[in-house]
């Protein structure tokens, strides 16, 4: 196998074409060997592989810089770049990483799972060269998706006024994780088949040359240039913001993709190199089903197939947003390029035009719904948590400020698993309860879930609505929602648990294994961490030696600190103690959820363990 004799990017140099073609799919069938025992992110990967080689052969990498945007494509470049043999450990805990990660690859300048951040990060980079008198490259791989996010503009922009030495490869496989939207999309597919302005900028450069001594000649020429180019040109979007277009070129076919690259990369200034490649390429199923096939879970290679899947809360939350909206003209629903991933496919279906995508573009998605709800729509922002945060400023200017009833339907709150320390939704809790007007809710089970969209679509304030990753559970006591207002689920004992979200079932949990052990204490579904049941928190300050706070976020500025704001103001921090357990202030790794819930204490068995040793403690304390 030609794949076993790279062990590093240099190995690929002394390769002849037929050897570079024979590892690229050597790389493609150990990506869907891989992934089909582990899950990952398969159709991207499987689109980048030619690519990826191209550029490994052309570069010197890591003294040349190539950075993934989004990272999704880089299972190509992890394997070539000395982690095949470790490969296997993709998204394990303390194995590979999912995305890149420069804790794990110097290969790696960045670690990576938001889009549309590519191009910033290189026009960085380079101009430090310049600075530094480093005459390394710089090398930017983006997608389709990538470009309908505003940073990616933002940058692009930039980097052709300064023009800086960045090379951007444009991969054009027309999807980012659903089909790519928007106005641009539609215009980079129609110039896939109209690739003839290299061909004739040739001509008129000869052109040019001819007339460079006749000065008087000069700008007329140039200007006949331009003129030509606005009728001709494929990329002149590109062009006109400073850089030099070329392509579009097949993505697939090394023989034409390693000469175009060689030849880009000798040039100077701003370039973007249009590759079009097709997502899941080389194998079957994910080439039919790109989407099904981009954050894969296991499945068999042979019939392509996943395991029976079970009911989601983001399906939960997508039906019950149907069924307010069949009774409510006024309901409409926005996601930021993941139909699928929010559920929102299924209301798309039901009410495709009260249903709009934005592409890659969550602060975009919460302008847009500013202006719905101001003319009296009640617009559902279904974003994961993780990507929430890169609309923060919207949220507070935009929604808050304005009193705007726009909810915000936190999808994947808390641990997400083995996508990592890029996608964990555990910020969330401590970036929205700062912001004046906002509610901020966590429903306990599937239940509770379809009973806070409601409530939440009824009060006509901004509010945000978290909740896990994963399959339903029904934890029972159903009881009508109240602003502010928790749920006591049981009491009794020396101490409460207050939970918040999915933590409950975790407490239900931790409650049972204590009884065995003739440890009696009580249960509250907080169900709100902004506004806090206030009255319902002074009575259990008064009722109980120890009270816990349980959380799945983390733990700065989270719902155990704002109990603990409320305590400190009202001196009930002398009357009992209070405790949050959550996740710390740090980055949490990847790694399967249930793993990481129990390396950080937080499943039921490691909180049992904590409040015996807590409680042991007061005793010995009052002796």
């Amino acid at each position: 196998m030609i794949l076993e004799r790279v062990n590093c990017p240099q190995d690929l140099k002394s390769l002849k074409l037929q050897d570079l073609k024979l590892l690229s799919e050597e790389v493609r069938q150990l990506i869907i060997e891989v992934v089909s025992k582990k899950g990952g992110h398969l159709a991207s990967s499987l689109g980048a592989v030619e690519l990826s080689v191209a550029l490994h052969y052309l570069l010197d990498t890591p003294q040349d810089t190539l950075i993934f945007d989004v990272g999704h494509q880089a299972y190509p470049h992890k394997i070539i770049t000395g982690r095949r043999d470790s490969f296997s450990t993709l998204r394990e805990y303390k194995g590979i990483s999912g995305f890149p990660n420069f804790k794990e690859s110097k290969y790696d300048p960045y670690t990576c799972g938001h889009a549309s951040v590519a191009v910033s990060w290189a026009q960085g980079m380079a101009e430090a060269k310049k600075i530094m008198a480093d005459k390394s490259k710089t090398v930017a791989v983006i997608g389709d998706g990538s470009l309908t996010g505003g940073m990616c503009f933002e940058a692009l922009n930039n980097c052709g006024h300064a023009q800086s030495e960045v090379l951007v490869i444009f991969n054009h496989n027309e999807m980012s994780i659903s089909p790519s939207v928007g106005a641009l999309s539609n215009y980079l597919t129609k110039i896939i088949s109209a690739p003839i302005y290299n061909r004739i900028k040739e001509e008129l450069e000869k052109f040019l040359e001819h007339f460079s001594l006749m000065k008087k000649l000069t700008h007329k020429a140039k200007k006949f240039e331009e003129t030509v180019k606005g009728l001709v040109i494929p990329g002149i979007f590109f062009e006109e913001l400073g850089f030099r277009y070329f392509g579009p070129i097949d993505g697939h076919r090394l023989e034409a993709l390693i000469p175009n690259l060689r030849n880009v990369l000798s040039l100077k200034g701003p370039r973007l190199l249009h590759v079009i490649t097709k997502k899941g390429k080389g194998y079957k199923f994910s080439e039919e089903n790109p989407e099904d096939f981009h954050s894969s879970s296991v499945f068999c290679v042979d019939k392509g197939t996943f395991r029976e899947p079970q009911e989601t809360f983001s399906e939960v939350f997508a039906k019950k947003l149907i069924s307010l909206a069949e009774k409510d003209s006024k309901v409409v629903a926005i996601t930021a390029a993941m139909p699928k991933g929010t559920g929102l496919n299924l209301f798309r279906e039901a009410f495709p035009r009260r249903c709009f995508d934005t592409g890659i573009a969550e602060a975009h998605s919460v302008g847009f719904a500013s202006g719905l709800a101001k003319k009296g729509l009640k617009p559902v922002v279904a974003i994961y948590s993780t990507f929430l945060q890169r609309s923060f400023d919207q949220i507070v200017h935009d929604v808050a400020l304005q009193e705007l009833g726009v909810i915000f339907a936190l999808d994947r709150a808390g641990i997400v698993g083995e996508d990592g320390p890029t996608h964990h939704g555990v910020f969330d809790i401590g970036y929205l309860r700062m912001i004046p007007n906002m509610v901020c809710m966590a429903p306990k089970d599937k239940e509770e879930l379809q009973d806070t969209v409601e409530f939440a679509l009824s009060i006509g304030a901004p509010v945000s609505i978290r909740f896990p990753r994963g399959e339903v559970y029904s934890l029972g006591s159903r009881q009508q929602i109240e602003l502010g207002k928790s749920q006591v689920l049981k009491t009794g004992g020396r101490f409460c648990i207050v939970a918040i979200g999915s933590m409950v079932k975790i407490g239900m949990e931790c409650l049972e294994l204590l009884e065995k052990d003739q440890l009696g204490g009580s249960l509250v579904n907080a169900r709100f961490i902004k506004p806090l049941d206030e009255a319902l928190l002074e009575t259990l300050a008064q009722s109980y030696e120890v009270i816990i706070t349980l959380e799945e976020g983390n733990l700065s500025c989270g719902f155990g600190s704002a109990c603990l704001e409320l305590f400190a103001s009202k001196g009930l921090l002398e009357k009992t103690k209070l405790v949050t357990a959550g996740f710390p202030d740090e980055f949490i790794p990847h790694g399967a959820r249930q793993e990481l819930f129990r390396i950080y204490g937080l499943d039921a068995q490691g909180l049992a363990v904590r409040i015996k040793k807590m409680l042991k403690k007061d005793v010995l304390c009052q002796n």
